[in-house]
């Protein structure tokens, strides 16, 4: 890390420290909007926000497939960030909420209180939309964020941070509350990794290099998400057609997105009949394939996997296959390839699905619907951080409530220790 990295991370992340101090203050109408502002912002703007994304992808030529879907800007994107923030708006204002309360039998009455969190240090990879949906749900949820993205799509990000930082100006609260790193220079992420007294919580969102790399470095607390090894298993009393759609949908809805299939688990008593056809489905559609030796007896054309290949989360248009005896079988192929991100389980026995979703210790579990509605959108959250998977403070989608820690708030009549 050089000084000069030093010198504009500590640059930074005081103005960030400084505008969290309104910004925490502010009530639901200021932050609404500015949110609006920013959403307007954006749609008046997306001509511009598309010609930085296609000069951004034209300074990085021979992208893959998945890493080219996830950098790539559309106007229908551009307008899903502006609802996205919209929605934000929507949401009750997670700050001031309280979350229990008590009277002691001294008479002091206790009160948990949601409370911003400070200064967040984003650090995320390609995903331009990121920019958006990070700094949307740090404003609403009342702390200042500082966004390192990918080089890949610092153009892009520009533009829409700009968006951002107009409307909190329009809405008279200090542009400083959403802040894009001033260098792409990879010092600068060690820096925001030492920031200890400056960054108050750093959240990576990218691959797993990415990942390590912070958790290995950093000196603030870490809010992370695992690769996403996500698992679909069709049950024996799974319906076919509702397996094979859902199937579809998880796998190649977008390949590029950490909720998506990357392996199928089938029950060893309907492989013969019902992996044909889901693997047909796939094939049509584009999708290759990497299978056990049980899964190879039932359809001896595909080709072998091995361990390397159920430990690969790949993003793209590629579906590990495994054959297993029942739940019990798949739940042990989980714990031992996945990264307790997602799982589904398609089945109309209601006993086995609950069987499944005990047994899985992932931060989402799902029956009878595609992994790819691990969201945030998904769930209410207007929009999300990251899905984390850890155990410690949030799991899933990280949205507004999970940006948010608590103090207390005690009020008594006189009372002594005495």
């Amino acid at each position: 890390m050089t000084d000069d990295n030093a010198t504009l991370l500590d640059t930074a992340a005081r103005a960030a420290r400084a505008a969290a101090v309104p910004l925490a203050r502010a009530g639901r109408p200021a932050k609404d909007a500015a949110l609006r502002h920013a959403a307007a912002a954006l749609r008046a703007r997306s001509a511009e926000i598309l010609s930085a994304n296609a000069a951004d992808l034209a300074a990085a030529p021979g992208l893959s497939a998945s890493f080219l879907d996830r950098a790539t800007l559309t106007p229908a994107r551009v307008e899903a960030m502006a609802m996205g923030l919209d929605e934000i708006a929507d949401l009750p204002d997670p700050v001031g909420r309280t979350l229990a309360e008590w009277t002691r039998p001294n008479g002091l009455r206790i009160a948990r209180v949601a409370q911003p969190l400070g200064v967040i240090g984003m650090i995320f990879e390609s995903r331009p939309n990121v920019t958006a949906d990070a700094g949307a749900l740090c404003l609403k949820a009342g702390s200042a964020v500082l966004l390192r993205g990918g080089s890949e799509s610092a153009r892009s990000a520009r533009a829409i941070a700009g968006c951002l930082r107009e409307g909190l100006r329009q809405a008279g609260l200090p542009e400083d509350a959403v802040q894009l790193a001033p260098t792409q220079d990879r010092g600068f992420v060690g820096a925001m990794l030492r920031a200890a007294g400056l960054i108050d919580l750093i959240i990576p969102r990218g691959g797993k290099g990415l990942v390590n790399r912070v958790l290995e470095e950093a000196r603030v607390p870490v809010l992370a998400h695992a690769e996403g090894l996500c698992h679909t298993y069709v049950h024996k009393a799974a319906d076919p057609e509702m397996a094979r759609k859902i199937l579809m949908d998880a796998k190649l809805r977008r390949t590029g997105v950490c909720g998506s299939t990357e392996t199928l688990l089938i029950d060893a008593e309907v492989a013969p009949s019902l992996l044909p056809l889901l693997l047909g489905d796939l094939a049509a559609a584009g999708c290759t394939f990497h299978a056990d030796a049980r899964a190879r007896a039932v359809m001896p054309v595909l080709p072998a996997a091995t361990d390397e290949h159920f430990s690969t989360e790949w993003l793209d248009a590629i579906l590990n296959v495994a054959v297993v005896d029942g739940v019990e079988g798949a739940l042990a192929h989980i714990r031992r390839f996945g990264s307790e991100h997602t799982e589904a389980i398609i089945t109309e026995d209601a006993a086995a699905a609950e069987q499944f979703l005990d047994g899985i210790d992932s931060s989402v579990g799902l029956w009878n619907a595609s992994t790819q509605f691990c969201d945030g959108g998904e769930f209410g959250f207007g929009a999300e951080i990251g899905i984390a998977t850890g155990r410690m403070h949030a799991r899933g989608p990280v949205g507004l409530e999970q940006l948010c820690t608590f103090r207390y708030r005690i009020t008594g009549t006189g009372q002594i220790r005495g």
